[in-house]
């Protein structure tokens, strides 16, 4: 909290609670972060191993016990939704449509699964939220819900003994009560991010393995939000891709016995399926080839962060990119502007979109001597291609962090 935006965040929170009559005072702060996918982007629900790591922009909740029985929070992104008040238990169905519009669904839907997985919640509070991760592609959503679970599980006096357990909560606020199709890549990379490490996740045992760069490589991540909004996934091609690889999974599921695109491996099973499928399914190939070959690249893309070679390390990141806008489809014109844009700048090693498509924000790795020369681009550039955005978009050059962290005594 010694830094700049840590203090910008304890002022706006302070801030608002006395605005709102909300008593924060002596409490605490819970930070999660944000998140950057390395690989393999959209492969938690095609059963893909994932790697990525946490990013310092953060979703902050300052928060106290209130001794009412209510949960009181309200938002500094959102001010004019006021404060959202409501007892454990009365809150709206799930996807009610008076909650479609609102943030407030967030909080409503941690309570209802908390719930329903067995976790009385009896002990109110009161909380301000701000965050300052860029819309789209770095994952806000799973970074609030996670955040709520463990604090309203911290004041309630609650814990998980599997910590998997929170990430399948976190997915069910989306998926069940929200309506999202998200999978759990998102909430994967933030409960377990570490500093300065890579996250990689194996599905088949359900373990995480921490990855130290190798080598003296030094790079720079950079989020490039394009300054779109993005729709909730539910309403978004994020949707349909995902429907597409179940519907090809349960086409292959009777034959080959698969689950998941991931479990086509071995390049004569690949080429006996695309050739048998291409003619009347050519939109589901086009999804498989993409999933099929970023698993191959996933490999070369762990050995090249084990030895630091950021060089090939951005040649496989910008060839997934690639492949997300040509086979999987899953890109947005904006985002790609991002990345023709990138893609001509001395110092950039690669670079492709994130997070669920559509909108949202793209990313780079990048050399810190191609920083500055990257700015310039983007300032020059992608407000002649996107004038709209001109006001709203916006370069973030990140850090590697921790996902979850608890301050204590702070304000």
């Amino acid at each position: 909290m010694t830094t700049e935006i840590g203090r910008q965040a304890t002022e706006k929170t302070l801030s608002l609670a006395k605005k709102s009559g909300l008593d924060i005072s002596g409490g605490r702060i819970r930070r999660t972060s944000s998140r950057f996918c390395l690989g393999v982007e959209h492969g938690d629900y095609n059963g893909t191993d994932l790697f990525g790591v946490g990013t310092d922009r953060f979703i902050w909740l300052a928060y106290k016990p209130n001794g009412s029985g209510r949960i009181r929070l309200i938002s500094a992104n959102f001010p004019e939704n006021g404060v959202v008040d409501f007892r454990p238990g009365e809150i709206p169905l799930p996807r009610s449509p008076e909650t479609a519009a609102t943030w407030a669904r967030f909080p409503f839907g941690v309570d209802y699964i908390l719930r329903r997985e067995g976790f009385p919640l009896s002990t109110g509070l009161d909380g301000v939220i701000w965050g300052n991760i860029p819309g789209g592609g770095m994952s806000r959503s799973a970074s609030l819900t996670l955040n709520l679970i463990l604090t309203l599980l911290e004041i309630n006096g609650l814990g998980v003994a599997d910590p998997f357990q929170m990430v399948d909560m976190a997915q069910a606020v989306e998926n069940d009560y929200i309506g999202s199709p998200c999978g759990q890549l998102d909430q994967i990379m933030i409960l377990f991010a570490r500093e300065g490490m890579g996250t990689h996740y194996n599905p088949k045992t359900r373990t995480v393995a921490y990855i130290p760069l190798g080598g003296e490589a030094d790079f720079r991540l950079i989020s490039l939000d394009t300054g779109t909004d993005r729709p909730g996934l539910e309403k978004s091609t994020y949707r349909i891709r995902r429907a597409e690889c179940e519907q090809l999974a349960g086409l292959l599921k009777e034959k080959y016995g698969f689950e998941h695109l991931a479990d086509i491996k071995e390049p004569s099973q690949y080429k006996e399926i695309t050739n048998t499928h291409r003619s009347l399914h050519p939109h589901l190939c086009d999804r498989l080839d993409y999933i099929y070959h970023a698993q191959r690249r996933f490999t070369s893309m762990l050995e090249a962060w084990k030895k630091g070679d950021v060089k090939t390390l951005g040649l496989i990141f910008r060839e997934d990119g690639i492949g997300l806008r040509d086979r999987y489809k899953i890109s947005g014109p904006e985002m790609e502007t991002m990345c023709d844009i990138a893609r001509t700048v001395e110092g950039v090693y690669g670079e492709r979109m994130l997070g669920g498509g559509d909108k949202g924000a793209a990313g780079a790795l990048v050399s810190p001597s191609g920083v500055n020369a990257l700015k310039k681009a983007v300032e020059t550039a992608y407000p002649r291609s996107h004038p709209e955005y001109a006001e709203k978009y916006s370069l973030h050059v990140l850090r590697m962090v921790k996902g979850v962290q608890l301050l204590e005594n702070r304000f």
